[in-house]
């Protein structure tokens, strides 16, 4: 066995078979578009263990990470968990534009989970220093070349992935199926907070917010991620993407369901779920 070093989790984690296991099964339940009824194999009970199968995970998935998602814990995990947020990794086939009005179709394995989430996207500028392991907001505001709306695919095999806890979301690429890519928000450092949001599904409204409504704003969640990568050896690079957060409230979907998702003054993004198709 082996030990990795991960990030806002206290000791290093001891790699396992099962931790291996875990991330075989959860990349080729994704890759065939299966779902995995129940967990497949011990429940981790620290984020050291759900980082060390997800960094298992990205190396058994056959594709480059172009971005990663972050995701709030609940208040009620965050003593337990030592962390106020989550991440997990973005793959390139699976993100996609959304220009002007085209309905972008988003893939639900049948039987597992997917949300549709509103989101504000940030891009990193320049390479991060990989010894710096702290960041301020200021310094994370500052890493950002351009932030973009957009729509994060929540997206797992296991359809029970929220209920059981952020620990499990973490472990599998943390609950992301994709990222659409809207419109550029110009000047985006000026505004962003004040960017009204609301999510409508099948014709009626399900939430509405905006940065705020993330516990320190969408910016909070540059700041964490730069420094959960740098400490878990994964710096970012530049032109790496930050899906910041649901700032409207994750909201499940299935096949057959049409959302769209609306940002005032700027664009509505609209996406139609269908069946995933295995890869």
């Amino acid at each position: 066995m082996s030990a990795t070093s991960v990030p806002d989790s206290g000791p290093a984690a001891v790699l396992t078979a099962d931790h291996a296991d875990i991330a075989r099964q959860f990349v080729e339940a994704r890759l065939a578009a299966r779902c995995t009824p129940d967990y497949p194999g011990a429940i981790p009970q620290s984020m050291a263990e759900s980082y060390a199968i997800q960094d298992i995970a990205i190396g058994l998935f056959p594709d480059e990470v172009v971005g990663w998602k972050v995701g709030g814990v609940p208040p009620a995990l965050q003593p337990k968990l030592g962390v106020h947020r989550l991440a997990g990794a973005i793959f390139a086939r699976n993100v996609w534009p959304a220009p002007g009005d085209t309905v972008v179709p988003l893939p639900e394995i049948e039987g597992g989970f997917a949300a549709v989430e509103s989101e504000f996207i940030a891009r990193i500028g320049a390479d991060a220093d990989p010894a710096k392991t702290d960041w301020t907001i200021d310094e994370a505001t500052a890493a950002v070349d351009k932030v973009f709306i957009g729509v994060e695919l929540a997206g797992s095999p296991l359809s029970a992935i929220n209920d059981l806890g952020s620990a499990v979301v973490a472990s599998d690429f943390g609950n992301n199926g994709g990222l659409m890519i809207g419109p550029e928000v110009e000047d985006w450092r000026e505004r962003l907070d004040g960017i009204e949001v609301e999510t409508v599904i099948n014709g009626a409204s399900v939430g509405t917010g905006g940065s705020l409504s993330l516990a320190g704003g969408a910016m909070e969640s540059v700041r964490f991620l730069l420094e959960h990568c740098a400490r878990w050896g994964r710096p970012l690079k530049a032109g790496t993407l930050v899906s910041t957060g649901a700032v409207t409230g994750v909201h499940r979907v299935h096949a057959g369901d049409e959302a769209v998702c609306i940002f005032k003054g700027i664009a509505e993004l609209h996406c139609s779920v269908v069946r995933a198709e295995a890869k």
